[in-house]
């Protein structure tokens, strides 16, 4: 249940993106946070890019550390490239699937909706934001959330065709998870190979 709490404009700052979601002071102060952010930093080592690179992804998706490292040795399992199979198995996560249909504006808010109830997979209500979603399976708002205005705003104009791999049901307020999306149709910025190198070590 635990996760990040602090300031998200200073870790958005820190990555020079706004991972968190759209943020008025990035686009104003984009350099890192601290009295020597505007200096010139000296280089960083190849282990500090690598670790950059995690705590990046981590914070992306939501994810502690612990959670994270086992998802890097599940992946690990399967067949396949890691790095993309890590990012596969994060996307696949129930609170990511929310905030990609639409329903959310964040990953944040994502696993706020879930974990009060409001979301339902194959028409039961799951409230585990870690929850593995499956090809097939379908992930919609619950009846009696359906009128809920946060999730109406959401949902006005959302572009669903973005996200190839689901498949939105505006009728039912519902999206089909089609199949684990192809890296090249991931948006995140994340380098999974120095991911990869890091935890080889």
């Amino acid at each position: 249940m635990a996760r990040y709490t602090g300031p998200k404009t200073k870790i958005a700052r820190k990555f020079g993106e706004p991972i968190f979601g759209p943020d008025k002071v990035l686009s104003k102060k984009n350099f890192p946070p601290g009295q020597h952010g505007q200096n010139k930093r000296r280089k960083t080592s190849e282990y500090g890019v690598q670790l950059r690179e995690k705590q990046k992804a981590k914070y992306t998706y939501g994810v502690l550390e612990r959670q994270f490292h086992n998802l890097f040795l599940k992946a690990t399992r399967m067949k396949g490239i890691t790095g993309e199979i890590l990012l596969q198995l994060l996307e696949s996560r129930l609170d990511n699937v929310v905030y990609r249909l639409g329903i959310a504006p964040t990953r944040a808010a994502a696993r706020q909706l879930v974990l009060h109830r409001h979301v339902t997979v194959n028409g039961e209500v799951v409230n585990i934001p870690s929850y593995h979603v499956s090809a097939g399976d379908v992930v919609g708002v619950r009846e009696k959330s359906k009128s809920l205005e946060v999730i109406a705003d959401n949902l006005a104009g959302f572009n669903h065709s973005k996200y190839p791999w689901i498949e939105w049901d505006e009728a039912q307020k519902a999206g089909k998870f089609l199949h684990v999306p192809a890296r090249e149709d991931i948006p995140e910025t994340i380098k999974e190979q120095l991911i990869v190198e890091l935890y080889s070590k």
